[in-house]
């Protein structure tokens, strides 16, 4: 018997920094954090939402009432957190609390400060501990910690007025694992190594799959039949893309296109090179450019053959 397959595995990182500008709401719940302040917004119905919304989520209506609160809460739900990650609230085990904080009808999501799970209760009551340095995040609340105390604030009208407004912030998402591609797309990987281009081909409607997936995702049904494309390919349809990412060295603008490799039964993604953006067009004729390496295509660039015609590339925008 032939030797199994080697099992791929890579680490991956998805990784974006989401840019926003803040709305009047938004804008005085984060300054308010900065100035050592809880803000919620009144809905239609009277009840405080904490974290403050833009418009009531039973009527659409733009809220605009902001009520100030107290520091201090009732535990409504936990969850023990025993291996705490990078980039969370706590570097010692923690527990994730939605806490009512006294005035609210809602709870805030963060994290309680105890030593153990037998330490935390729903129903407990807690306080909100501040960050030493606050810029105008949620991070400005450090986290909660249990709070023996019967003060109770209640709540009062704020006009969200504070001096050197916070206007708008970048949401840093990041998701880390480890990827295995699966039988099908090491194969599809395997192929590309050897700078040949694989995909599989579904035994009921016919479609020929690159990247393979193992199945075809319209008749249900497992696919194995191997079927190499192209190299050459067509530009279904493209974009310019005008932004500079973070860490690719690629000038722009430049083009990054839908390309229907020949025998293929939908297309890929690809970047187009070797010809001025402005003169990429649908039904332009490329084929692949290798990476140093050889083990993927960098780009595709055109291979000076008449563009296809429309009818033969159609069904597969």
């Amino acid at each position: 018997m032939p030797p199994a397959p080697e099992t791929l595995r890579a680490p991956l990182v998805v990784e974006f920094p989401f840019t926003r500008s803040l709305g009047p709401v938004q804008s005085a719940f984060l300054t308010g954090l900065r100035e050592r302040t809880v803000l919620g917004v009144r809905a239609d119905d009277g009840r405080v939402l904490v974290p403050p919304v833009e418009y009531d989520p039973v009527t659409a209506a733009e809220l605009r009432e902001l009520v100030e609160l107290g520091t201090t809460g009732t535990v409504t739900t936990w969850a023990w957190n025993p291996e705490p990650r990078t980039g969370q609230p706590l570097s010692t085990p923690f527990a994730w609390v939605l806490v009512r904080l006294d005035g609210a009808d809602t709870a805030l999501l963060h994290a309680l400060d105890a030593p153990g799970p037998e330490a935390v209760r729903t129903g407990m009551r807690v306080r909100l501990r501040w960050a030493d340095e606050r810029t105008g995040a949620i991070t400005d609340i450090a986290c909660f910690e249990p709070y023996d105390g019967e003060d109770v604030q209640e709540p009062r009208h704020h006009d969200g007025t504070f001096d050197t407004p916070v206007t708008g912030i970048v949401a840093h998402a990041r998701l880390d694992y480890t990827y295995s591609p699966g039988r099908a797309q090491t194969g599809y990987l395997q192929a590309l190594s050897e700078r040949r281009t694989v995909g599989e081909r579904c035994p009921s409607c016919t479609k020929v799959y690159v990247p393979p997936r193992g199945a075809c995702p319209t008749c249900g049904v497992a696919t194995t039949e191997h079927v190499e494309v192209g190299p050459r390919g067509t530009v279904t349809t493209y974009c310019i893309v005008n932004i500079k990412a973070k860490n690719l060295d690629i000038e722009v603008p430049y083009v990054y296109a839908h390309i229907a490799l020949d025998g293929a039964g939908l297309a890929l993604h690809g970047r187009i090179g070797g010809i001025p953006y402005d003169q990429v067009r649908m039904g332009l004729r490329v084929e692949p450019v290798w990476s140093e390496d050889g083990r993927y295509p960098d780009h595709y660039r055109p291979t000076g053959e008449p563009d296809a015609d429309y009818d033969t590339y159609k069904e597969l925008l």
